[in-house]
């Protein structure tokens, strides 16, 4: 890969996430060569994914090239490149662009949706865990209402305007909220020979309540909200099958829908070369409390791919940003302490609370100390998210977004700039459209 060698220890770190990020850069200025490797060469700010997919934010607004992150750190290399698999026998990743052998190698590699098996689920249905994937589903979306515009069925037609969300965790809520903002500030304007009204956004979700990770409060607070804004709620129903058009699930309750997204699971995002013994629930890798991977002294796993059981957490951490970072810097500081001699320190995790938006002035926040909702939650998740992102013209593009959305009830990214597919419309339906525009 070439790779310049070096005398000092080499760092491998597979996957440019944020356990990945953060490690890289709290090994700053250590006597070792830090290699991030990843087959994109920008870095994704997850939480705001939605937005991207929702017409309310640019991609460039959420990602950052990852050698602008590091390019002052002079022990830093990158290669964009996609892993195919490790040999801890050999020391080496071996990379569709070569091999590379390393002292210490770090998996970071996150998660990937997970459709619990569900073939045709999979094949008919969206998930959201990238940017293309997030402008597909924008593209889609978009799509989906031109063609309301030209087909005469009213069946077809409901089916295209029927968007049906299965997951009612944090990205299931927030994706519901920002469409139902759609429903009702922006989409009457763009098309106003449609009925938008016949729009529907439906949340599926197979417990009991919406984020079922956060407290009640939030949970009851969130279906407040949704159901306030016109998105229908569907609690203890679990999809079954999905063939692009109908939604079966276990309640009967038939849902016809051009659009599923996926927001119901994620499963570990691991890579070849390991024992198949040391993957655990949820396709996660097995790690100790210093998040080395069971049965190697050199091989690490970091963030949503690893899976370290404790007392507090039996089926390991929730997959969430926060874990990947604190992991990422304790996980530095343990290798500074073996370089200096000293022992190293078990993780332990510092839960700093969940936060969930559904709209203009209505999010929901569970921190440590406090549980609030309404509009002070709303600020504070802005406030959060805002100084999160990396680089500081992604804050200002982001807030300038927000504000100019906040004010003029607008979402002004409503571009079809990736198709999704091939449409293909009969003359006559094009013909049927009166000088007025209305079919």
């Amino acid at each position: 890969m070439n790779v310049s060698d070096s005398s000092l220890p080499r760092l491998v770190i597979i996957g440019g996430g944020f356990g990945g990020i953060q490690l890289a850069r709290s090994l700053r200025n250590q006597a070792c060569q830090v290699v991030l490797i990843d087959k994109r060469n920008y870095h994704t700010f997850q939480p705001l994914l939605y937005q991207v997919a929702s017409a309310g934010l640019e991609p460039d607004s959420i990602a950052y090239p990852i050698r602008k992150v590091f390019r002052n750190q002079k022990n830093f290399v990158f290669r964009n490149a996609g892993v195919q698999h490790i040999d801890p026998v050999q020391q080496k990743v071996v990379t569709d662009a070569g091999e590379l052998s390393y002292d210490h190698v770090i998996i970071a590699t996150g998660s990937t949706t997970n459709f619990f098996g569900m073939e045709k689920v999979s094949r008919y249905s969206r998930s959201m865990k990238s940017i293309p994937e997030a402008l597909d589903l924008r593209s889609l979306m978009l799509e989906h209402f031109e063609d309301s515009l030209l087909t005469h069925d009213l069946h077809e037609r409901d089916a295209l305007m029927n968007f049906v969300i299965v997951g009612g965790g944090p990205t299931g809520v927030e994706l519901a909220g920002a469409l139902a903002e759609l429903k009702t500030h922006v989409l009457p304007k763009d098309y106003p020979d449609l009925d938008v009204r016949r729009m529907n956004i439906h949340i599926l979700e197979g417990s009991d309540r919406l984020l079922p990770t956060m407290s009640k409060e939030a949970s009851t607070a969130s279906y407040k909200f949704l159901t306030g804004m016109g998105v229908n709620i569907w609690l203890g129903t679990r999809v079954s099958d999905y063939d692009g058009h109908t939604v079966s699930n276990d309640s009967g309750k038939v849902l016809l829908a051009k659009t599923l997204i996926w927001a119901a699971g994620v499963k570990g995002n691991t890579i070849g070369g390991l024992d198949p013994m040391v993957k655990s629930r949820g396709n996660r890798i097995l790690t100790d409390a210093y998040n080395r991977v069971k049965g190697h002294s050199n091989v690490f796993a970091i963030g949503d791919v690893a899976m370290m059981p404790s007392e507090a957490y039996p089926d390991g951490h929730p997959m969430v940003a926060q874990v990947a970072i604190q992991q990422g810097k304790q996980l530095a500081k343990n290798f500074k302490a073996e370089w200096q001699g000293k022992a190293w320190t078990a993780f332990g995790y510092r839960d700093k609370g969940s936060m969930a938006t559904i709209g203009r002035n209505k999010a929901v926040a569970d921190l440590p100390r406090f549980r609030f909702q309404g509009f002070f939650a709303w600020f504070v998740w802005m406030f959060i998210h805002l100084i999160s992102l990396i680089g500081f013209r992604n804050k200002v593009i982001t807030l300038f977004n927000w504000a100019w959305s906040y004010i003029h009830y607008d979402k002004g990214v409503r571009l079809i700039i990736r198709p999704s597919k091939k449409r293909k419309k009969d003359p006559d339906e094009m013909a049927a459209v009166s000088p007025s525009g209305t079919p």
